[in-house]
């Protein structure tokens, strides 16, 4: 393995990026800064590499070390895409400038006072790190003098694009001389950024890390499959599941940012929300109390989260997947950054299927389906994790023992393992009374008939009859050949059961019976309204399914008079009989 020594950086930026941890060159930097350091290589480059792989200290580092600090004067203009992006920039070249006085770098943005951006301009600056807008700002009020640049970077050059910064880019590059290096950093690699690079650079240099347009090689890629309306609640699950989580939770729209944003923060979490909505004060606000570990859950639109670099997210969650597949990669690329794992996780519904193999075969890699969280895995995560906090905790026995002789007298009756449980109650009694009979919310496949073998009839009906795992089986004695579909199931429920509104799973809908899934905690309570109830004047009859018990045959039998029961009216027979005084017999005289 390579050294910052061997790759050419000189002492006093080695001096400083060992300060900040760097122990050894990642594959961009052993690519190109050798390469930006060499004597002679004056050429362009354009290096496609995901984000956190240490991109910046590949340009920044060649450019530290190349400016001439006797010079005061812009040498070295970084444009990037966003504020955020252009704030870390600007603060990671300090630290690496920490051993090198005489090197000012100044970042400058839209947001913020143009007037002391002017006067540490006329100070003089050696590197500038702008976003387009306020760069160009600045230019036409003649405050800035690029003509002694000598090196050009553009990084995150893909989101500039998507940002509709082109033309921007044109008037900036006008103002640099024709002869300066250029530098193109860029996660992905759409058509447009080739055209760029014909364009702007000469004959440049590429460094491809991975393959291209790949997900980062420590992110592993994970979905979920749930039915639409179950995806907050699979959302806390997987939440729930990892007790140290720290994620950003992307959704499509600002308006499904902010609701699920509020959704959280009612439900306990230490949420935030981000969007465009919101004012730059607000922004900053937000993403300081994300980065500083106050906030723990971002739920936040691409837009806004542009520029946010964060190194120790845990997780990246979809809640809805984007159109483009390069917004996947953007997306899964902030974790599993700096050496470290991450998980980029993907809540879909069964007609995003097709989205996710698209990304699949963009990035080059496999997802993986997992069950939700069941509240019997989540809880014993939860103790584990409250355990190895406990095992772990501080103690300061000066001080605690001062209180220890009350708090015995107290709590002395108790025995340890009774100690134990109310210790445990304390933090789980939420947890226990949320998940108590909780429903299995996965998604089950329907695989297409081809794909299954033949069964005899009564198997199938079988299958029918049996419930998913946590769920109970609901008998009906009305069907399709009643007018009785899955609203007008759901319609009766609402109105017949009394109390918590009741989830419904599994409906299969035959000519002369219904069934259905309930949590077996409602099943009896559901059982109970509908006996006795009335469907277009049938008189409802409702039982638990029993597995063994034949409904279709039974069905059947009273279908032909098999039962000494009167045959239930169909819904077209009662329309007749309610509205014309007819009944089946006077209706076929009437044909």
């Amino acid at each position: 393995m390579m050294t910052f020594e061997e790759l050419g950086v000189n002492e006093n930026l080695r001096r400083a990026i060992e300060e900040l941890g760097f122990e050894s060159p990642m594959p961009v930097q052993e690519k190109v800064i050798p390469h930006l350091l060499g004597e002679g290589a004056e050429g362009d480059v354009v290096a496609l590499a995901q984000t956190g792989t240490g991109k910046t200290a590949a340009f920044g580092l060649p450019v530290l070390q190349r400016i001439d600090p006797e010079m005061r004067r812009p040498q070295a203009l970084i444009l990037s895409p966003t504020r955020e992006l252009c704030l870390q920039i600007g603060s990671d070249l300090a630290d690496f400038s920490k051993y090198m006085p005489q090197i000012k770098v100044l970042p400058v943005y839209g947001g913020s006072s143009i007037e002391s951006q002017i006067r540490s301009l006329k100070n003089g600056v050696q590197i500038i790190v702008a976003t387009p807008g306020r760069l160009i700002d600045l230019i036409k009020r003649g405050v800035v003098d690029l003509s002694g640049v000598h090196t050009v970077v553009l990084d995150e050059a893909d989101e500039m694009l998507n940002m509709g910064f082109l033309d921007s880019i044109d008037e900036i590059l006008s103002c640099v001389p024709a002869d300066r290096k250029m530098l193109m950093f860029s996660a992905t690699m759409p058509n447009e950024i080739a055209r760029i690079a014909r364009k702007y650079m000469h004959e440049p240099t590429e460094f491809v890390i991975g393959n291209r347009n790949e997900g980062s090689a420590n992110v592993k890629h994970i979905y979920y499959m749930v039915n639409a309306k179950d995806k907050y609640l699979a959302l806390k699950r997987i939440a729930d599941n990892s007790p140290n989580i720290y994620a950003i939770i992307f959704c499509r729209t600002r308006r499904d940012t902010q609701e699920i944003a509020d959704k959280l923060i009612a439900d306990g979490y230490n949420a935030e929300a981000l969007h465009g909505d919101l004012s730059q004060q607000q922004r900053d606000i937000v993403m300081r109390k994300f980065r500083d570990g106050v906030v723990s859950l971002l739920v936040a639109t691409d837009v806004a989260a542009r520029g946010l670099d964060v190194d120790d997210l845990t997780h990246v969650i979809n809640y809805g997947l984007p159109d483009d597949p390069a917004v996947y990669t953007h997306r899964s690329g902030r974790t599993g950054r700096a050496g470290k794992t991450g998980v980029s996780i993907a809540i879909i519904h069964s007609r995003e299927k097709g989205k996710l193999r698209e990304i699949e075969k963009k990035i080059g890699k496999r997802f993986e389906r997992k069950e939700v969280p069941t509240p019997e895995h989540i809880i014993e995560k939860q103790l584990y994790n409250l355990a190895d906090r406990i095992e772990k905790v501080k103690v300061d026995d000066e001080e605690i023992d001062k209180y220890l002789p009350g708090v015995s007298r107290k709590l002395g009756w108790l025995s340890q393992e009774d100690l134990l449980k109310r210790v445990l109650s304390l933090e789980f009694n939420r947890l226990l009374d949320y998940y108590r009979d909780a429903p299995v919310i996965d998604f089950i496949d329907e695989k297409p008939r081809r794909e299954k073998p033949e069964r005899p009839k009564n198997d199938q009906d079988k299958d029918r009859r049996t419930a998913q795992r946590g769920m109970a089986r609901i008998y009906v004695n009305a069907g399709k050949a009643d007018g009785f579909f899955a609203g007008n199931l759901i319609d009766m429920l609402n109105h017949t059961v009394e109390g918590k509104r009741v989830d419904v799973g599994r409906i299969d809908l035959m000519p002369g019976y219904s069934l259905f899934d309930v949590p077996k905690a409602d099943a009896r309570r559901v059982v109970g309204a509908l006996s006795g109830a009335e469907y277009a004047g049938k008189r409802i009859y409702s039982e638990i399914a029993d597995p063994d018990k034949d409904y279709a045959r039974a069905s059947a039998r009273k279908k032909r008079g098999a039962v000494a029961e009167e045959k239930p009216e169909t819904t077209y027979e009662y329309f007749l009989k309610k509205n014309r005084g007819g009944t089946k017999k006077s209706s076929r005289k009437k044909k």
